[in-house]
């Protein structure tokens, strides 16, 4: 579904990414793992199409993304949930899952059901739905925040960081709805710094460092790999 060969972004004179290669097969879960500053949000932003590429080559089921917008991107199918959630923060909780779906007809009668799973899905923003996003603590936003990707009915869902900041309890949630969303047969790529729980719910993993793909290979494989360990989930 998803095939990048060979990218390259760049920050002025900073090479964030230096020849990136990595594919996504339909109904996998592929994580990308590495520490502070390695390029993980920034691949994240140039699949999605917020980060121009120097070089190399994206493709959605076959499709160059090179000349595609991102706006136009989610309408293929990409959606993002960003790094930091980065949620309306004076839109109520409802009007920010009704956002994500901003690009499907005002009056497809899907989307209240849509809107219904992600109530299922996600309890809290039930309660909560005529409640300020921004009065929501961290956890909610995230759970807010992977709702409204998920509105845009995508055939690629984003996951960039989404254990960034929670409380344990709350990362367990979280980690419990991808492994739902993976049951569901959705397609995913996650970029988590807890690599430990990501590499227990994907499929397959990339290791990038520097902004350049060190490993790579079946996720139990590198959950079981002595350098992996070391280097991202500690000795024990």
């Amino acid at each position: 579904m998803l095939q990048i060969e060979q990218l390259a972004v760049n920050y002025g004179a900073i090479q964030a990414l230096k020849g990136v290669s990595l594919t996504v097969a339909a109904g996998e879960v592929v994580t990308l793992i590495g520490g502070n500053g390695a390029g993980k949000s920034t691949l994240m932003k140039a699949i999605s199409g917020l980060e121009p590429c120097a070089g190399g080559r994206i493709a959605f089921d076959g499709q160059d993304l090179a000349r595609t917008p991102a706006h136009r991107r989610v309408a293929l199918g990409i959606a993002q949930s960003p790094e930091g959630r980065q949620v309306f923060p004076d839109q109520s909780v409802r009007d920010n899952l009704l956002l994500g779906a901003y690009l499907r007809p005002a009056g497809d009668a899907s989307i209240a059901a849509d809107l219904e799973e992600q109530f299922t899905t996600f309890p809290r923003l039930r309660e909560r739905q005529h409640q300020m996003a921004g009065t929501l603590s961290g956890g909610e936003q995230q759970m807010l925040a992977i709702g409204r990707a998920l509105m845009a009915r995508p055939r690629l869902l984003l996951l960039d960081e989404p254990s960034l900041g929670l409380a344990p309890l709350i990362v367990k949630e979280i980690f419990a709805v991808i492994r739902t969303l993976k049951q569901r047969g959705m397609t995913i790529l996650l970029v988590e710094q807890m690599a430990n729980q990501a590499l227990k719910v994907a499929d397959r993993a990339y290791v990038l460092k520097t902004g350049e793909i060190a490993s790579s290979g079946p996720a139990q494989a590198l959950l079981e790999d002595p350098a992996v360990r070391e280097a991202y989930l500690g000795k024990h």
